[in-house]
């Protein structure tokens, strides 16, 4: 049915489209596209062809697009109504105010994700240096974030993949960080036993492997290797948790972001391994989003 429904808007579109005349204004490129997708998923697209911010578009609504701007916008209009999500069709989505570059290789950036960030930036002095481990880093995001609002920390970024590592280092040149170095590594398999870190940070794959929302929405595009984490969703999780302390200084926060049904389970396997000051954190919405607690050494 969804697909059927999906075929349908999209033929609907298509005719709508060629009934227009070659040259159309920012506004009935708009309205015509606002029929089968959100206007801010249209605007987005919009902006991205056109080279141009919000206030532009409400500024100069009866521009006309050249006819080269309208076929590349009716492509990327017709590719979101098949359910391809805008942030990989831009190549772009804001995170932490900053404007990170993406791909179908990495996640997709989530406010839910800033909290991690904020809790992270709670725990690093402004004034004094210290080491912090970002582990399955994808597009850079928590790394740069952190480096860039705690300019004396050295921040590690690892991940297994090849192609989102690329990302990474793409967003930390064109965010002219320089306290990142990002290195590929499963976990913590790329370092060495001599690395210590004040604080580590994670958001780990953490879907079980048959939750039906991987069929839905943006969820069915991204990278599975960085959404699924085994049978239970917890494999990932339990790996970081057991094997942190040997890369924590003592006094060291380890921090999970996790499931909205998962803070009870990580913060039991957090304490099982020792750690101490173990809470959860709440997002936006009110849903316990980020568990963690600090290394207190081996007992």
């Amino acid at each position: 049915m969804i697909l059927k429904n999906l075929g349908y808007l999209y033929q609907d579109y298509c005719l709508r489209m060629n009934s227009l005349p070659q040259k159309i204004s920012i506004t009935e490129a708009l309205n015509q596209a606002c029929q089968n997708i959100v206007r801010t998923d249209a605007r987005m697209l919009l902006q991205k062809i056109l080279g141009v911010n919000h206030a532009y578009l409400i500024t100069h609504p009866e521009q006309q697009l050249t006819l080269d701007q309208t076929q590349k916008f009716h492509s990327l209009i017709t590719q979101r109504i098949r359910g391809e999500p805008v942030a990989y069709l831009t190549g772009e989505r804001e995170f932490y105010s900053l404007n990170f570059q993406i791909t179908s290789a990495v996640l997709i950036p989530r406010p839910e994700t800033e909290l991690l960030v904020e809790l992270a930036l709670e725990r690093i002095s402004m004034s004094q240096s210290c080491e912090v481990l970002d582990l399955g880093a994808g597009s850079g995001v928590v790394a740069i974030s952190i480096a860039k609002n705690r300019p004396l920390a050295k921040v590690t970024a690892v991940d297994c993949s090849a192609e989102a590592l690329a990302i990474a280092k793409i967003n930390i040149k064109h965010l002219d960080v320089n306290n990142v170095c990002a290195i590929i590594g499963d976990w913590f398999n790329g370092l060495s036993l001599t690395n210590k870190f004040n604080l580590i940070a994670c958001n780990p794959p953490y879907i079980a492997n048959e939750d039906p929302h991987l069929n839905y929405g943006d969820l069915r595009f991204e990278p599975r290797l960085a959404l699924v984490g085994g049978e239970d969703g917890f494999d990932c999780i339990r790996s970081i948790i057991n094997t942190a302390t040997r890369y924590l200084v003592i006094g060291g926060w380890l921090l999970l972001e996790h499931g909205h049904d998962q803070a009870e389970t990580c913060k039991q396997l957090l304490i099982e391994k020792g750690f101490i000051n173990v809470l959860s954190y709440p997002d936006l919405a009110g849903i316990l989003r980020v568990s963690g607690g600090i290394y207190e050494g081996e007992f």
